[in-house]
Formats: C-alpha cells, structure tokens, sequence
C-alpha cells in the first residue's frame, strides 16, 4: 500500500513527520496556504492526527498563537 495523507496544517505536519511520516512535498499555495503531502504507507496518519489534536504538542502550538496574535493586534 503506497498511500499519501495531505493537510495544510504546518503543526500536524511537523507533528506526523515526527512520528515518522516522511513529507514527500511541501508548499507554498497561492493565498498563503500550505500543502504538505506525507507518505503513509501504513495507513496511519488519520489516527496520528487524532493523537495531535489531544496532545500537549497541540496545545503548545494553540498557546504560541494566542501570543502571536496578542502581539501583531496591537
């Protein structure tokens, strides 16, 4: 099985990149948008993502916002 997961997500990329997924490409779209094609051979990347999104790599990303956005509204 030679699968591909796709997200624009910068955080779960890097996320699923370290739990093994190999991102295969990785760009720049127009409007500002990324697109990130990791390798999932395995099938696994939806479940990994489930786990990013209830992980505290998931909150210390939200949390980094939150700051960003407090700095560039002033």
């Amino acid at each position: 099985m030679n699968s591909t997961y796709i997200t624009s997500d910068l955080s779960l990329a890097a996320f699923l990149s370290m739990k093994g997924l190999e991102i295969q490409k990785a760009a720049k779209l127009s409007g500002g948008k990324f697109e990130f094609i990791l390798g999932d051979p395995e099938g696994k990347a939806e479940l990994l993502s489930l786990e990013y999104v209830n992980s505290d790599f998931s909150k210390f990303d939200n949390q980094i916002r939150l700051i960003k956005k407090l700095l560039y509204t002033k």
